[in-house]
C-alpha cells in the first residue's frame, strides 16, 4: 500500500509540473519594440502564486501571479537603442526573448482608410522594394468582435520586409517609416484597424452603456440584440441562404455573376458595429502595452450621427487613456 501510495503522489508530482507553464501575450515576443523614456509593463501567465522575474538592460523585477494565474512587472524608462537585446523571463519556466528594440511604438487604429494595405497600393511593388528596414518592427491584430474580453490573439512581431508590409495598414507604415528616418530610432507599430467600423463598438461596452448620453445608441442595439437572436430572424436567414443558394447556382449556369449572400444574425453580432466588440476582441488584449501614442482615421460610419461622434469620440479617447 505505501508503494502504491508513493506512485500516485510521485505521478501527481509529474502531473503538476508538466501543466506548470509560463504564457506571454503575443504582443510581448521576440523582436518587439519597448516605447523609450517611459515604464514599460510586461505581462502574462504562471501557476498561481509562481514568483517571475524579468530582466532588462541591467534591471531586474519580480512579481507573483494572482490567483488567475496573471503577473505584470513595469520595466524602468531606458533610453532608445536599436541593438538587439535579450528579454529574461523567469517563472515556472524561462523565456528569452531575442532582437528586443527600444524606440517609438505606435497603434493604428480607425476604418478601412486606415486597414488599407501597403500591398493594396497602385505602386504596390516599388513601395515594398524599399519596405526592409530592419528597425521598423509591425505586428497586426486580428479581427475579433465579440462581447467577452480577449486577453491575447494570434500574431507575432516581425521587422519591415518586402512581404510582411504587404498586409500592413500602408498610412501606418509610410508613418512609421518616416519616422524612423527622422527620429532615427526603431519605431514599432501595431496595426488593428477594421474596415466599416463604428466608433462605438471600439469603445468597452460597460462604460458607454453607464454614460447616459449615449443611452439612446446603446437601447437601439438591445432591441437589435434581441432581435438577431431570436428563432424568427433564424428562420429567416435560413430561407434567404436557401433562396441565394439557388440563384447562386442558377447564376453560375448561365455564367453570370453570384448575386451577394444574405449576412447572417452572427456576422452581425461579432461584427465591427456592435458597442464593445472591438474593444474586446482587438483593444483588450493590447491594452497596457507601452505605446507613444494612437493614429487614428476613421469617422465614415459614424457620419450619419455627426452630432452624437462629436462627443463619442473624445469619451473613446478618455477610455483608451485609462
Amino acid at each position: 500500500m505505501k508503494k502504491t501510495l508513493s506512485f500516485l503522489s510521485l505521478a501527481i508530482v509529474f502531473a503538476s509540473s508538466a501543466r506548470a507553464e509560463l504564457k506571454l501575450p503575443a504582443i510581448i515576443g521576440d523582436h518587439m519594440v519597448l516605447q523609450q523614456k517611459q515604464a514599460n509593463p510586461v505581462w502574462g501567465w504562471d501557476d498561481p502564486g509562481t514568483k517571475v522575474t524579468v530582466s532588462f538592460a541591467g534591471q531586474t523585477k519580480t512579481a507573483e501571479a494572482g490567483a488567475d494565474g496573471r503577473w505584470t512587472v513595469k520595466l524602468d524608462p531606458v533610453d532608445a537603442n536599436a541593438e538587439p537585446a535579450v528579454l529574461t523571463i523567469e517563472g515556472s519556466s524561462k523565456r528569452e526573448l531575442q532582437d528586443v528594440l527600444v524606440g517609438e511604438v505606435w497603434m493604428c487604429s480607425g476604418q478601412s482608410n486606415m486597414g488599407f494595405t501597403v500591398g493594396g497600393d497602385w505602386n504596390a511593388e516599388v513601395e515594398a522594394l524599399a519596405a526592409n528596414v530592419p528597425n521598423l518592427r509591425l505586428i497586426s491584430v486580428p479581427q475579433v468582435g465579440t462581447q467577452e474580453l480577449q486577453d491575447d490573439f494570434q500574431g507575432q512581431w516581425e521587422a519591415s520586409t518586402t512581404e510582411s508590409c504587404r498586409g500592413f495598414t500602408a498610412v501606418g507604415f509610410f508613418y512609421g517609416k518616416y519616422l524612423q528616418e527622422i527620429l532615427g530610432v526603431p519605431v514599432g507599430l501595431i496595426d488593428n484597424a477594421w474596415g466599416g467600423s463604428a466608433a462605438e463598438a471600439w469603445v468597452r461596452r460597460t462604460t458607454i452603456e453607464a454614460d447616459p448620453r449615449f443611452a439612446s445608441l446603446v437601447e437601439g442595439w438591445k432591441q437589435r440584440e434581441v432581435q438577431l437572436q431570436s428563432p424568427e430572424t433564424k428562420a429567416k436567414y435560413e430561407a434567404d441562404l436557401a433562396a441565394w443558394k439557388e440563384s447562386a447556382e442558377k447564376a453560375k449556369a448561365e455564367g453570370k455573376p453570384a448575386p451577394r449572400p444574405p449576412q447572417s444574425p452572427d456576422q452581425l453580432l461579432h461584427g465591427n458595429a456592435r458597442p464593445g466588440n472591438i474593444f474586446a476582441g482587438v483593444v483588450n488584449p493590447t491594452l497596457g502595452y507601452g505605446i507613444k501614442g494612437v493614429i487614428w482615421y476613421q469617422g465614415e460610419s459614424n457620419a450619419g450621427r455627426a452630432w452624437e461622434y462629436a462627443q463619442l469620440f473624445p469619451f473613446m479617447i478618455e477610455q483608451w487613456r485609462q
